[in-house]
């Protein structure tokens, strides 16, 4: 198994920084690596400079627009771009939902959605979970009912991660009741200016309202808006979950994240507390194990053979990775880590105090925000039961 780049693949990655670099604004950059707030016009108008570019869909063939990159590729994209200090693409919409329109979704479906999500035109957001359905998708029960040329749709979803801007939506749908409780299950997208949808935004301890509930009452959406089949929409679902749960595992914003802990620690003068170095180090060499199982997929895939389909495997790790980071950021920093005041920092306040670093103002708030990451996608102590099955049979 070779892990090494080829030449050709080393002088891909000299083009995608070159042209990171010269594309990337700096404001965007320096928010990035210091974890300050990005602005939905921060998130899109990247995703417009990618789009321009025709590198949005970066993982898209080209018979869709895409550049028809090879999976390395595609991971020395991802790396530079996290590397450079570029946002992380907001997946819904190029990453998640477009996968499954090439996939399933008719030659109409395909021209009508696929120019707006590569040029980051058109926002998406993601129409999974309700309060009573969160890894166990099977027990969705927000209603579709079928009703001539359209479908009137009627219930709730949560957590919908930036669903305030959203202006297109992706759900499951229950569209029956007999059988087993995925085969009822229908893959629908909503338009979210619709009358009937109403967003409303949940606020977290950090203030910011990231994710949201989004309620559905009498939603008229035209039959043609069913992706595949009625009733086939768990089929389709699958194929989605696979690329979130990679896209969750993200080893490259780890290796970014992990710099930055090395110089919040050399900041605060804990560098040279071997005891504090040991954990960084642990860190470090779990973040290179992952790398290391992301190049072997992608090793598997370059010589012709079958991936190993670990997508489980990655987001268990991946997110784990992440919370640890993020405590060891906070441990860093000591008691500078704490104070958040939300109107502070939006006067432009980043830590400018006595023993202050302009990294450490948002370091609580990126703790307790990253201990969704273990939940959101499926449960880690889900994924550990798929990953089980696939392996032990």
């Amino acid at each position: 198994m070779d892990l090494a780049f080829t030449p050709e693949e080393q002088a891909f990655r000299e083009e995608v920084r070159g042209w990171v670099k010269a594309n990337l604004p700096a404001e965007i950059a320096h928010k990035v690596h210091n974890a300050l707030r990005l602005s939905r016009d921060d998130l899109q108008g990247w995703a417009k400079i990618l789009g321009k570019k025709g590198w949005l869909g970066y993982g898209w063939p080209q018979q869709f627009g895409g550049p028809g990159w090879t999976a390395v590729q595609k991971h020395l994209f991802e790396e530079e771009c996290a590397l450079a200090g570029a946002p992380r693409i907001v997946p819904f919409g190029p990453v998640m939902v477009a996968p499954v329109i090439m996939a399933f979704g008719n030659k109409e479906q395909q021209e009508r959605f696929l120019p707006g999500i590569a040029s980051g035109e058109v926002w998406w957001s993601q129409g999974y979970s309700e309060p009573g359905s969160g890894s166990d998708l099977a027990s969705v029960k927000t209603r579709a009912e079928r009703n001539g040329d359209h479908y009137i749709v009627n219930g709730q979803k949560t957590w919908t991660t930036l669903g305030q801007y959203g202006e297109w939506i992706f759900c499951l749908v229950r569209t029956s009741t007999d059988g087993k409780p995925q085969t009822g299950i229908s893959f629908l997208l909503i338009d979210m200016k619709s009358p009937g949808v109403s967003v409303r935004p949940i606020k977290l301890l950090d203030g910011e309202c990231e994710v949201n509930e989004v309620f559905f009452d009498n939603v008229v959406v035209p039959a043609e808006n069913l992706i595949g089949e009625e009733n086939k929409g768990w089929t389709y679902a699958k194929h989605l979950l696979s690329h979130e749960r990679t896209n969750i595992a993200d080893v490259n914003r780890a290796k970014r994240e992990l710099e930055r802990l090395k110089r919040i620690a050399k900041a605060e003068g804990v560098w040279d507390d071997s005891r504090f170095r040991d954990q960084i180090a642990l860190l470090e060499v779990d973040v290179v194990a992952l790398e290391m199982l992301v190049l072997r997929v992608l090793s598997a895939e370059k010589s012709g053979k079958n991936s190993l389909d670990i997508a489980g495997l990655l987001k268990i790790k991946g997110s784990e990775i992440q919370q640890r980071y993020a405590e060891l950021m906070m441990l860093a920093a000591g008691p500078f880590a704490t104070p958040f005041v939300e109107e502070a920092m939006e006067a432009g306040w980043q830590g400018d105090f006595p023993g202050g670093t302009v990294a450490n103002a948002p370091l609580a708030s990126t703790y307790f925000n990253m201990r969704k990451t273990t939940i959101y996608g499926g449960s880690n102590e889900v994924q550990r039961n798929i990953v089980a099955q696939t392996v032990l049979g």
